[in-house]
């Protein structure tokens, strides 16, 4: 019989550090998520601003916190099957940003997006996701847009995150986890008593560095080119071209991991940047402007169209100037106008067209004509 001290010390946390770091990371991931473990991660390098024209393309807008909504446009967009497991095969979905902010479901939309990211490799998929202007706000600790029910799935993520952490902290061969609440102030000025432990979650999580900001946020680019078409959240000028997309996407991601102290402010603050934006989705279309947009793809070689969110679109997925700028936010999410799942699909099969379930959706579009004109997006009404 092997002696017990021997098997003790060799099963010991000291000798398994990772292995316990691993299960208690598993375990904190059930709990926050009501029962999810996410697929061991692709040891992929970041994010690519350009990528080749896949198959089929999927565009999904706007989310704000609503995980129904969401596994919905997915549902209908053939990514997902009835388990919620990917089903797009090669399939390449691009969401535009705004998870966060104006309802209770965001981390479990973060956590959900990456357990696609993770399976779609597997199949020669990809899942890209993006920053839109609340995930910037929500870095900078800005909560104006928070919902007492996105404040408390943060609480509920703190309270499992400590208890990991108190676990890791009992391994000697680990190293003793920081203190989650590090220089977060205990109360705040007009912020209810019943919202401070949410709040300081929130700051916890989400600030450069924080556990959420630098597994799930640091992932998403700013800008990305798919084939023809590029990708912003809210709109991408002349000056943002001249800088450059790739280093875009850098100075964004370095600054939510931590990397950099401060993020150029132009870029993702104020009207002009590139997650605020809005003069290619102004709901009139003489409020657009055309000439500025077909500058900008001129400049990105190889560039038709700019997909963007951000605005709601009342009237649902829609393009201005030639189609040459499709607006996909459609305010689907219960925190917004509770608005119909639509999504945009751009296929070599298909070409563009708008997948939605809105029985009474009309697509309209410019009759101007052009030398080399954008197919005009078809709708196509499929069932949920």
């Amino acid at each position: 019989m092997a002696d017990t001290t021997t098997i003790t010390t060799t099963a010991s946390c000291r000798n398994l550090p990772n292995l316990l770091s691993s299960f208690v990371d598993a375990f904190v991931d059930f709990c926050v998520t009501d029962g999810m473990f996410l697929p061991p991660p692709d040891p992929s390098p970041d994010p690519q601003a350009f990528h080749t024209n896949p198959n089929r393309l999927i565009a999904i807008g706007d989310l704000h916190g609503d995980l129904l909504k969401s596994k919905q446009s997915l549902r209908l967009a053939g990514l997902i099957d009835d388990n919620d497991s990917w089903s797009g095969g090669s399939s390449t979905l691009v969401q535009v940003g705004d998870v966060l902010d104006r309802g209770g479901q965001e981390l479990k939309i973060l956590y959900f997006l990456e357990k696609l990211k993770r399976q779609a490799v597997k199949s020669g998929g990809n899942v890209i996701t993006m920053n839109g202007n609340h995930e910037i706000m929500n870095v900078d600790g800005d909560f104006r847009y928070v919902t007492p029910s996105g404040l408390e799935e943060f609480k509920k993520w703190a309270y499992w995150f400590c208890v990991g952490n108190s676990i890791k902290s009992l391994c000697d061969g680990l190293e003793k986890p920081k203190d989650l609440y590090d220089g977060i102030p205990l109360s705040f000025h007009g912020v209810k008593r019943e919202h401070v432990a949410g709040f300081r979650s929130r700051i916890a999580a989400l600030r450069p560095k924080g556990p959420i900001a630098s597994r799930f946020l640091s992932k998403n680019l700013t800008v990305v080119v798919v084939g023809e078409s590029v990708f912003v959240h809210g709109g991408i000028l002349p000056i943002h071209v001249v800088y450059g997309l790739e280093r875009i996407n850098q100075e964004v991601r370095d600054w939510i991991s931590g990397l950099k102290e401060r993020v150029t402010s132009s870029l993702v603050r104020g009207r002009n940047s590139l997650v605020w934006l809005r003069i290619y989705s102004n709901e009139l279309i003489k409020d657009c402007d055309c000439s500025t947009l077909e500058h900008v793809l001129s400049t990105i070689p190889g560039a038709r169209r700019m997909i963007m969110g951000h605005t709601i679109q009342e009237r649902g997925i829609n393009g201005v100037c030639d189609n040459k700028a499709l607006r996909i936010d459609v305010g689907m999410s219960n925190g917004c106008i509770n608005g119909l799942p639509e999504v945009l699909e751009i296929s070599q099969e298909s070409g563009v067209r708008i997948l939605t379930t809105n029985p009474f959706s009309v697509y309209q579009t410019v009759d101007v004509p052009v030398t080399n004109p954008v197919p005009v997006p078809k709708q196509v009404r499929v069932e949920a």
